[in-house]
């Protein structure tokens, strides 16, 4: 077995992602992946996307995350003593964890040379999901 297999992904961050696109639409689906489920500083990702139609000034930006306190109710659950029969305020809280979450508020950014550039922190073990609309 390869060493890098052997040792899996730890020590080091491990981001990727892929991307869509559309008329009037993209989406990048970043990941910060980690082996072993330890506690780390968050990886500064930057993503730039090009190749924005000519004439269009701006962008809107939705960054949806599912991390340890964004759309997550597996931990709000382990958070209430991981209950086998929540309350009907226990379930309540837990249903408010369905769906996306958006990081922080929708922005607009400015398109320079027909692209722009987003950054974000990627916690360990988390997910964010950037639409982009123009």
């Amino acid at each position: 077995m390869p060493t890098e297999v052997a040792k899996g992904v730890r020590g080091t961050p491990d981001v990727d992602g892929l991307a869509t696109h559309d008329g009037r639409h993209a989406a990048v689906l970043l990941w910060d992946y980690e082996d072993a489920a330890e506690p780390a500083p968050a990886t500064r990702v930057t993503v730039k996307v090009k190749g924005i139609p000519a004439g269009i000034r701006r962008v809107l930006v939705e960054n949806y995350r599912i991390d340890d306190t964004h759309s997550n109710a597996y931990t709000v659950w382990k958070a209430m003593g991981s209950p086998q029969q929540p309350t009907s305020e226990q379930y309540a809280k837990l249903k408010a964890e369905e769906g996306l979450q958006l990081l922080d508020s929708p922005a607009w950014m400015d398109v320079t040379d027909d692209a722009i550039e987003v950054s974000t922190e990627m916690p360990r073990q988390s997910l964010s999901l950037l639409s982009l609309s123009w």
